[in-house]
């Protein structure tokens, strides 16, 4: 075992060069490393938010809101279930959680109770089997159904909002050009963005707070907003007010859109080549191109709607068919509030309202402290622990410390690599990898030392110490890996970054612990022709 064929020598030497390379850069300011030539690596650890300082938001979501919406939609959903099967009914509406609706001819309730159960979808999967429905439909009395959305339903429709949020969120921050931002999922209702390196807050805001509901509506032909309220708003129209920056007053809309948000495949800030004004274009995909083409075919002339968040932007009247898929949205807009519109429309609408909970600064100046006080941490426990290796076991402790040391610049090398984020977690977990390695090292001396007083060779000896303690050091190690693994699948951030020093950590220390170490220590019995163990070993 101790015999290492020269192929072996050479990967072991390149392995640990190729890390001393790679972790090089993050010895350096970011400006010294630029100026290195191009065949040199460039990368850098980034630092996380408590290193480097950045924003800190932690949003929630709008249940109520996104329960209003799923039951609008459960709505439209059973008035076009009954239509589609002929059956009339006299009236439907939302009454707290639940579409109720009347059936204009009692003996039709049946069929139409056998048509709404059919809007039933199953929860779960094929694998771990079904977890429910999503609705529940009831028969309120002899010409009355009511259907609502069940506690896994609602539940089902949290989580998917929630996914769907973090990932615009995500592709929002993306979009302002930040590096290695943290978004992630806390809680049932709450979203956790961190961006590191970013100060300006408000501009953070602004792009994720917007909702960016995009959606273009039909104006009722004879009706207004102010009419509609001073009367009564006709079945299948909604009074929508205007931008505050327009100050046109309500208008009037089909409350069903023409198109959504969701066909845009892009939207981008421009200028109009008429007034200069900032605008912003948007192209639709082929579906949404087919339906605002044939409707702007169909109404030429006629005024239409479009609407952000609710808000009427703008009501142009259409001059000609637009059948390219594409156009453009006028406003007040600056050429900030254009580039920010267009970030948040090119990245999707959000599910629902997200609202600032705690919002944190975190300064530079905080983030250097944490630095330093990690360096020194790491410092003073690798000076400790090469000091007691060296008393404990004399030159063996000195291989121990070079062992160490390739440890952790393995560690950093595959930490650049791999573009993971340092935090002040990881740092301690580069400490802990220190203990680690040291522990795995202790275990082999020891077992050669209690060879030595059986009374076998030197070299018979540390061979055994090598291969008795392999089994051991494995076992110990899975195990932490184990827990490091299950605090990556469930912890977020600081703790994943935890996890993740730790595990590179584990790996380092077998591999430094039996190729590192057990090379030196075999060179130097090569090199010794008494064959002896030096004290005190």
């Amino acid at each position: 075992m101790l015999h290492f064929e020269r192929w072996k020598i050479i990967a072991i030497a390149l392995i640990c060069l190729a890390g001393i390379i790679f972790a090089m850069p993050n010895l350096f300011s970011k400006q010294t490393v630029e100026g290195w030539p191009s065949w040199m690596p460039h990368s850098q650890l980034s630092l996380g938010l408590d290193l480097r300082g950045g924003a800190h938001l932690l949003l929630s979501m709008d249940t109520i809101e996104l329960e209003k919406d799923w039951l609008l939609t459960l709505r439209g959903d059973v008035r076009k279930q009954l239509r589609d099967a002929k059956i009339g009914f006299t009236g439907i509406g939302i009454v707290g959680n639940t579409v109720q609706v009347r059936i204009a001819k009692p003996e039709q309730t049946e069929r139409a109770y056998a048509e709404l159960k059919k809007m039933i979808q199953p929860l779960g999967n094929a694998i771990l089997g079904s977890s429910g429905q999503d609705i529940e439909v009831v028969q309120a009395g002899p010409d009355a159904l009511s259907v609502r959305p069940t506690s896994q339903g609602m539940q089902q429709r949290l989580t998917s909002a929630a996914s769907a949020s973090v990932e615009t969120v995500r592709r929002r921050v993306d979009s302002l050009g930040t590096t290695e931002p943290t978004i992630v999922r806390q809680g049932e209702d709450r979203i956790l963005v961190q961006v590191p390196g970013f100060d300006d807050t408000r501009a953070l805001k602004d792009v994720i707070g917007q909702t960016a509901k995009l959606t273009f509506h039909a104006l009722h032909p004879r009706m207004t907003g102010e009419e509609a309220k001073q009367t009564r708003v006709p079945l299948n129209y909604k009074i929508y007010p205007s931008d505050a920056s327009e100050g046109a007053g309500d208008y009037l809309l089909q409350e069903r859109p023409i198109v959504s948000g969701e066909d845009l495949v892009d939207a981008q800030p421009g200028f109009d080549q008429r007034t200069s004004e900032p605008i912003i274009t948007f192209r639709f995909n082929q579906s949404g191109a087919r339906k605002f083409g044939r409707f702007t075919k169909d109404n030429v002339g006629s005024p239409f709607a479009i609407v952000l968040d609710n808000k009427v932007l703008s009501a142009p009247v259409i001059r000609e068919a637009i059948l390219g898929g594409s156009g453009q949205i006028s406003g007040s807009f600056t050429v900030d509030s254009a580039n920010s519109l267009a970030i948040q429309l090119r990245s999707g609408a959000l599910p629902t309202k997200l609202t600032i909970v705690e919002e944190r600064f975190v300064g530079p100046s905080l983030g250097a402290d944490s630095i330093e006080a990690g360096e020194f941490a790491v410092l003073v426990g690798t000076v400790a622990v090469a000091g007691f290796m060296i008393f404990a076991y004399g030159l063996f402790g000195l291989f121990a410390v070079i062992a160490v040391l390739i440890n952790l610049t393995l560690i950093l090398a595959v930490m650049t690599l791999m573009g993971s984020t340092l935090t002040l977690p990881g740092i301690a977990g580069l400490v802990l990898t220190v203990g680690m390695a040291v522990d795995a090292n202790v275990l082999i001396y020891e077992r050669i030392r209690e060879e030595l007083r059986n009374g076998k060779t030197a070299i018979s000896a540390v061979e055994t110490g090598f291969t008795k303690a392999f089994v051991t050091i494995l076992d110990s190690n899975l195990t932490t890996l184990i827990a490091a693994i299950v605090m990556f699948w469930l912890g977020a951030g600081p703790v994943r970054g935890f996890a993740v020093t730790l595990s590179l950590g584990i790996f380092g220390t077998i591999f430094t612990a039996f190729t590192v170490t057990r090379l030196l220590v075999s060179l130097w019995i090569a090199a010794q022709k008494t064959r002896k163990i030096p004290a005190p070993i």
